[in-house]
């Protein structure tokens, strides 16, 4: 059975590192995206089964990638994880109403991460 691939997209060059051994320790395939506009480019048409991004980013935002995302029909169904500073309502909210499916708060424990990417990974 071939792996499953997660995009990861965070500003944070370290915290990519981390989320990624986490998810290769688990099994998972990684692509690394430095912000949106970095990511958007990165789904060029291979499969990619989650993402987890970051909100706050240079270039473009978490919630604008994930909007413009959505738009590409390939990536239309791809579940979302936004991994954040940002723990208020309101971004909550702006996250859920652009297609995030869940929302792990940093500092987060990678056991935590990977249950939420094992419910929604396709």
């Amino acid at each position: 059975m071939a792996n499953k691939t997660i995009m990861i997209v965070d500003d944070s060059a370290s915290l990519r590192q981390v989320v990624g051994i986490a998810l290769k320790g688990a099994g998972y395939d990684v692509v690394e995206a430095c912000d949106g506009k970095d990511a958007l480019n990165k789904l060029d048409g291979q499969k990619v089964h989650l993402i987890i991004s970051d909100v706050n980013m240079p270039n473009m935002d978490g919630i604008t990638f994930v909007k413009e995302m959505k738009q590409l029909p390939k990536y239309k169904f791809t579940p979302v994880i936004m991994l954040t500073t940002e723990s208020g309502d309101s971004k909550l909210q702006e996250g859920k109403a652009a297609g995030a499916k869940a929302w792990v708060v940093k500092p987060f424990k990678p056991d935590q991460m990977l249950q939420a990417v094992s419910k929604l990974v396709m």
